[in-house]
């Protein structure tokens, strides 16, 4: 395996940038007609590191915007619970409009009826982050083997996206492993420029990462890559996305990996999964396995956390893609959107177990 790990102590095995959102679920009600609600703390970068200490017993950290009130002081206490350690850019909130932890509104929505999700990301805390924010010298300087950001927190706002680059920056000067989840969703671009600066401002990023995960529809729409109607191809085939590989490689050639989960929705409980790597030229492919989902919300940051956790315990990569794909299949099991699995469970999946009853 030809990633250039670091091997030698670290004070974190892997860090993150991004924005901590707190998720509102009311199960499978819909929200015109809900009572109670759960509350989740979630964000795509963070996810990754709460699944990689909490589960594969990492050394993580998330560096992020917080705020000084109540939601603030739950999200806090959720970051602690997972065994995260947070480097926060603090805001004062003025008691009536903010800034705010941006809020998700994700019902699981049940069989035929799909999920519905929306949000509330109004003086967004995390939107306001900007370079110089962060004291990247001294968080690096007991050494990151891992730096990972993503799509979503490039959204936010016109700043965002730069402190991602800075980071970038400061973690390959520090030798670790950089990553981008492309994540792209069109509603948040649009608020920033619309596609066309999508394109522009990930391309940017990308010139400092060494790894991407995404899948064939964020390749093409985050990366501006023309490729097959993603519509009407089959969600399944990893021809397409291998395909879709040399494309990325030739526009940006120092991409060392780039993965991605394969999910066919048959219902919203039902699915379809597998996995895919390519790692410096060579590919590998998942077994196809099917879920009975609880909360879909979160399985392709699991997916990530269980490849990463691989690669860095020195696996092959064929193992590496099978733990990714195990936890990814196992945090769908799970309501919240970050993992309540144990190794020994992921392991024992990557490896073919069942569902039998252990006794």
């Amino acid at each position: 395996m030809s990633l250039p790990i670091k091997t030698d102590a670290s004070q974190f095995d892997f860090l993150s940038l991004g924005a901590l959102v707190h998720r509102i679920d009311p199960g499978i009600i819909p929200f015109r007609k809900a009572r109670t609600f759960d509350v989740h703390v979630s964000g795509g970068e963070y996810n990754v590191a709460a699944n990689l200490a909490d589960c594969f017993g990492l050394k993580t950290g998330v560096a992020t915007a917080m705020v000084d009130y109540p939601i603030g002081e739950l999200v806090q206490t959720r970051v602690k619970e997972m065994g995260v350690t947070p480097f926060y850019k603090w805001f004062k909130h003025d008691g009536v409009r903010g800034p705010n932890i941006a809020t998700v509104y994700s019902d699981r929505g049940q069989g035929v009826r799909a999920p519905v999700v929306f949000y509330n990301r109004a003086n967004e805390a995390g939107a306001m982050l900007k370079p110089g924010d962060f004291d990247w010298k001294t968080i690096f300087a007991g050494g990151v083997k891992w730096f990972h950001s993503g799509g979503i927190f490039a959204a936010l706002s016109e700043t965002t996206s730069q402190v991602i680059i800075e980071g970038m920056k400061a973690a390959k000067a520090a030798g670790a492993i950089t990553s981008f989840d492309l994540n792209y969703r069109a509603k948040l671009w649009s608020s920033v420029g619309g596609d066309k600066k999508g394109v522009e401002t990930i391309g940017k990023i990308v010139e400092h990462v060494d790894c991407l995960v995404g899948n064939e529809e964020d390749l093409q729409k985050g990366l501006g890559i023309e490729g097959q109607n993603v519509e009407h191809a089959s969600k399944l085939d990893p021809n397409a996305f291998f395909q879709m590989i040399e494309k990325v490689t030739a526009k940006y050639p120092h991409i060392k990996m780039v993965a991605t989960t394969l999910r066919e929705v048959h219902s919203t409980n039902r699915h379809d999964w597998a996995a895919v790597l390519w790692l410096e030229g060579k590919t590998y492919i998942s077994p196809t396995m099917q879920l009975n989902v609880i909360d879909r919300i979160g399985g392709g940051d699991g997916f990530a956390a269980g490849l990463i956790y691989g690669l860095l315990s020195g696996k092959d990569p064929e193992q590496a893609l099978r733990l990714g794909w195990a936890h990814g299949a196992l945090l769908t099991t799970f309501p919240g959107d970050t993992t309540m699995a144990r190794l020994p469970e992921v392991e024992a999946l990557a490896k073919g177990g069942t569902a039998r009853v252990q006794r």
